[in-house]
């Protein structure tokens, strides 16, 4: 077992002084800094065990440093130590990332408790990362499939941050599998046991998404006959996921901020405030960062969701993950149709690999439920809906617009379905309120 190295950063050369006297009897090296800066190029060139810093510093506070050490290090222990008056800090320290946090002013002998119980807790945790599945069995575990150099990357995330409540964004293309990049990080945390639950902010109203997040008395609005809990109250303890993020108003994204920053909430209409316990997974299928440089998205938000961000590869860059998710979704069609299918013939497989797949592995699964659905034998072959959209130019004959393609394409599929929604949702992997706004928006125009 090596020598474990303690990293203690605080701009009072007198707390650094105290704390070698502390520790002069402890088996592990000690580095005192009196500047963040400094400090956080030895941590990135020597690496630690543990860092003890303080918040209120000159140049760069504690929150600043936490921020800086967590982009690169996911599972280095940090304590933090705070003020009293500064509680709010420490909660938003623990958010963030920290371990754990002692307010000043502090006694040796605890803070030297605390730093040997975090040391003993960090080897526990990587003495128990040991005894876990290597990354080959990760599939099965994450329930996701793939083995790409990309995937393996995401899974060894997940792996990472598996006991760190930490908020998460998950960046990635429509159709990429975010939702079950969401539910891994639920499933392989320390709080499995605890509710997960899904929002998807694209497809409610201001008034809506407020009422669904933080509840509401009775009574707060029309119609508000009874009291009603918030999803927020309800995940308390788990995860909740955002899906689209980026769709919800300025003055939502302020409310949504407080809740995460205080982990606390007020019913609609009410005036206590309710403590939560709720990680934060959010998705989204834009570009954050350009919408806070437009002015679109609240900088102080993605500051606090931001903690791990996990970018979801298109299908496009899993070539070698295209087979084994083809072969997943016919196993799981021939199924759910009694179909005894062996798979694609060889040119249909040709085909589907040198596809772009503008729609990931969303547009992958139900190109295999069609061709399972409309299949006439054992071997599938691809139907024309696959080169109509890259070479058949008789379906821009007459220069559509993406949205009027996208308008027919539905049109068409509602029409096989005999008008069923909810069939015609699920083939194209949209949700039925999407399906809903969609055909509401165009009954509107033709009006």
């Amino acid at each position: 077992m090596h020598n474990k190295h303690v990293h203690f950063i605080d701009d009072d050369p007198t707390a650094g002084d105290l704390f070698r006297r502390f520790v002069r009897d402890k088996d592990y090296t000690l580095h005192v800094f009196k500047k963040p800066l400094e400090a956080l190029q030895h941590i990135r060139d020597h690496g630690s065990d543990l860092v003890i810093t303080d918040l209120s510093m000159p140049d760069m506070s504690g929150l600043e440093l936490l921020e800086s050490i967590r982009q690169t290090d996911i599972e280095l222990p940090i304590i933090m130590i705070t003020g009293f008056s500064t509680e709010d800090n420490a909660i938003r320290a623990l958010r963030l990332g920290a371990t754990d946090f002692i307010k000043k002013p502090y006694d040796a002998e605890t803070l030297l408790q605390q730093v040997d119980d975090v040391l003993q807790q960090s080897a526990t945790r990587k003495e128990k990362k040991q005894q876990r599945p290597a990354l080959k069995d990760k599939q099965d575990q994450f329930g996701m499939i793939g083995h790409s150099p990309v995937l393996n990357k995401i899974y060894d995330i997940i792996d990472k941050i598996s006991d760190i409540r930490c908020n998460v964004i998950i960046e990635g293309e429509s159709g990429t599998g975010k939702e079950l990049v969401a539910h891994a990080l639920h499933n392989h945390s320390e709080f499995a046991d605890q509710p997960f639950i899904v929002i998807d902010c694209g497809s409610l109203t201001d008034t809506l998404l407020e009422s669904e997040l933080f509840g509401h008395e009775k009574g707060a609005f029309t119609g508000a006959s009874h009291l009603k809990q918030g999803l927020l109250e309800v995940a308390n303890g788990g995860t909740i996921f955002l899906d689209e993020i980026c769709n919800i108003s300025d003055s939502m994204q302020m409310k949504l901020m407080r809740a995460v920053q205080a982990q606390t909430i007020t019913r609609v209409g009410g005036i206590n405030p309710i403590e939560i316990d709720v990680r934060f997974v959010v998705a989204t299928n834009r570009n954050i960062e350009e919408m806070i440089d437009a002015g679109q998205f609240r900088h102080d938000l993605y500051h606090r969701l931001n903690v791990v961000k996990i970018n979801m590869p298109p299908l496009r860059e899993r070539e070698q993950d295209l087979e084994l998710l083809i072969e997943h979704f016919i196993n799981e069609f021939k199924q759910r149709y009694q179909r005894d299918i062996t798979g694609f013939d060889a040119t249909s497989m040709e085909q589907l690999k040198s596809y772009h797949w503008p729609g990931n592995i969303r547009e992958l699964r139900n190109l295999v439920e069609r061709s399972i659905a409309l299949s006439d034998g054992p071997v599938l072959s691809v139907d024309q809906h696959l080169h109509q959209s890259d070479n058949d130019h008789r379906i821009d004959a007459d220069s559509p617009t993406l949205d009027e393609l996208e308008k027919r394409y539905i049109l068409n599929t509602l029409n096989r379905f005999n008008g069923n929604r909810e069939q015609t949702a699920s083939l194209l992997g949209i949700n039925k309120s999407t399906l809903w706004r969609k055909l509401q928006s165009w009954q509107a125009d033709n009006e």
